[in-house]
């Protein structure tokens, strides 16, 4: 028998040798099996059986078909954000999903702020590229768009030369708001980073443009026109940012604002995760919702319909979807992705 070494050193022509065939019908038989005949194939898969060859490599094949049959996803989150996050794992399920139906791979590129992070995307072995929600200073932008592979961002920012899919954050924030602060005296927003340092604090009187991200800065901007249009300053709204979009982030930084010499009375936050932990901060606070405080979040996930939580729908199984195939080379429809208000119990009527 031969050693795990020498069966990595036998190659495709030394199988057509001992198979009495030539090159091209190895070849065929593995790559094109429908233009060889049962015996020339059973021959050359006899013959390599015996030598311990394994099949062509999969790199070289895609080198020479100028395909890797992949597509990289990029996120820029720790790698177990995509497996934790219920929208992350949606919005990754809809890509999935195009990825079957067209036999191909899709290989996630985590980015961490590394001075690696452009060498990640130009060494990735994929087709195209689906960017997550990144920030307008986000050096992995320029170094996709070097590769000049078709490649699309989802939710933000807008890059010349690569393609977008995302609602209108801005007009889904100012109908979400307008439901929050309905009759409220101290409304406050429980957001996302605002940089890609991600502190988390708590502050008055953000400016939407200063904002990097800009799926953040769009949802503030329509909270700010949601605030004003009920009469309430935007330098009277607390902003709450955290680090992440986690329940138990959350639940921490709500608690701190029903801890206030002045609480909120309203609570927007931008997921219904944060969602989730703003209600379990606010019962644990000995108030009631929407009575003492309405609370709305955002994604319609499905802990918003556990909980009776008023949000903003949106699919983001869809919008994966949408990228993948734009990133596999299909039209992109120019339109932003459809968006609803959903009403449930954690707003006044």
């Amino acid at each position: 028998m031969e050693s795990s070494a020498d069966a990595k050193r036998v190659t495709l022509a030394q199988v057509a040798e001992l198979a009495g065939v030539s090159v091209m019908t190895a070849s065929y038989t593995y790559n094109r099996p429908e233009r060889v005949s049962d015996r020339a194939r059973s021959k050359v898969l006899d013959a390599a059986a015996r030598l311990g060859y394994a099949g062509p490599d999969p790199s070289a094949r895609s080198l020479r078909r100028g395909s890797t049959r992949a597509l990289g996803v990029v996120m820029g989150e720790h790698l177990s954000y995509a497996f934790e996050d219920p929208e992350a794992a949606s919005f990754l399920a809809g890509i999935a999903d195009v990825c079957a139906d067209r036999g191909y791979g899709m290989t996630i590129l985590p980015i961490t702020g590394a001075a690696d992070d452009g060498r990640r995307i130009t060494e990735a072995a994929v087709d195209g590229f689906v960017v997550w929600t990144t920030s307008d200073d986000d050096p992995v932008l320029p170094a996709v768009r070097a590769v000049k592979r078709p490649a699309v961002v989802h939710g933000g920012p807008a890059v010349p030369g690569l393609g977008l899919v995302s609602i209108d954050n801005r007009a889904a924030a100012r109908a979400i708001g307008a439901l929050a602060f309905a009759g409220a005296s101290r409304p406050a927003v429980v957001s996302f980073p605002l940089s890609r340092d991600r502190v988390s604090t708590i502050t008055t009187g953000i400016d939407p443009p200063d904002v990097l991200f800009p799926v953040t800065r769009d949802r503030l901007e329509g909270y700010r026109q949601a605030a004003e249009s009920a009469g309430i300053a935007w330098r009277d709204v607390t902003v709450a940012v955290c680090a992440r979009n986690d329940t138990a982030e959350a639940e921490r930084i709500a608690a701190a604002l029903l801890a206030s010499p002045e609480p909120p009375d309203a609570i927007a936050a931008m997921s219904d995760q944060q969602a989730a932990g703003v209600l379990d901060a606010v019962r644990a606070a000995g108030r009631t919702v929407p009575g003492d405080v309405a609370v709305t979040g955002w994604d319609d996930a499905a802990v918003a319909a556990r909980l009776g939580l008023t949000t903003v729908a949106q699919s983001l199984r869809d919008q994966g979807a949408a990228c993948a195939r734009a990133a596999l080379g299909e039209p992109l429809d120019s339109r932003a992705a459809p968006w609803t208000i959903v009403r449930r119990t954690t707003t006044h009527p």
